[in-house]
């Protein structure tokens, strides 16, 4: 009987220990299929982050650089404004015919309105770059990219402020040719006011966009040369 027992006993303990090894196992692979759960939550996550910054960083980047793209042709558009006015003003200097005297000052006049409109959209647009280009670099770490960003930004605040420029040039430009008179007894063209003010600011500013087109162009060469990935070596 006290056999019976043991054997029993035995049993019974085999059976509890046997249990709790499998329970343990069965808890130990619960926990550890959380764990691989959990990382591949995290992996996932970290996947989706990685590629939701790509996708922005891509897209804005783009939006960035068309908008900068704009701005230049639009600068480009007021240039050609310009510099058509420019040369008609110091032609119309030397005018002796009133008709051709009042003619030119009209498409003069006209050409810096048009400058004027054209240098301001790309004043707007090269702030508007700057703007995308600045969140664009919320949407990477990476140290060339983020160089290569401040250059993009530093070449927008330059084409930005080469407009203010530009403007200002084409209003006083406009200015004196408003001005102008031709004095059809002796030939002779003059002011109708003082305009020494303004003739000094043009001037200046002339000197200022000499400068400041410097600067924009050794950004661009910088641009131009900056290699965006590290040499494989």
């Amino acid at each position: 009987m006290a056999r019976e027992f043991d054997r029993n006993m035995f049993i019974m303990l085999l059976a509890i220990m046997i249990g709790i090894v499998i329970i343990t196992a069965f808890i130990g692979d619960i926990i550890k299929r959380s764990d691989i759960d959990r990382i591949e939550k995290n992996f996932t996550q970290e996947k989706e982050d990685i590629i939701f910054k790509n996708e922005n960083y891509t897209n804005n980047f783009m939006k960035s650089t068309v908008i900068l793209f704009q701005a230049v042709d639009d600068r480009g558009d007021g240039n050609n404004k310009y510099y058509s006015a420019y040369d008609d003003y110091q032609k119309i200097t030397v005018e002796k015919n009133i008709i051709s005297f009042e003619s030119d000052k009209t498409k003069i006049i006209d050409n810096c309105e048009k400058a004027m409109n054209e240098y301001s959209k790309a004043y707007n647009n090269f702030q508007l770059s700057i703007k995308y280009f600045n969140y664009t670099k919320t949407c990477t770490d990476y140290y060339k990219y983020l160089e290569a960003l401040d250059l993009f930004i530093n070449l927008s605040e330059s084409g930005s402020t080469f407009s203010i420029l530009r403007y200002n040039a084409s209003s006083y430009l406009k200015y004196l040719t408003e001005n102008l008179i031709l004095n059809t007894e002796n030939g002779t063209i003059s002011y109708d006011e003082n305009v020494t003010e303004i003739l000094e600011l043009f001037n200046e500013t002339i000197l200022l966009i000499e400068q400041e087109s410097e600067k924009y162009e050794d950004i661009k060469d910088e641009l131009d040369e900056y290699e965006f990935f590290d040499e494989i070596r």
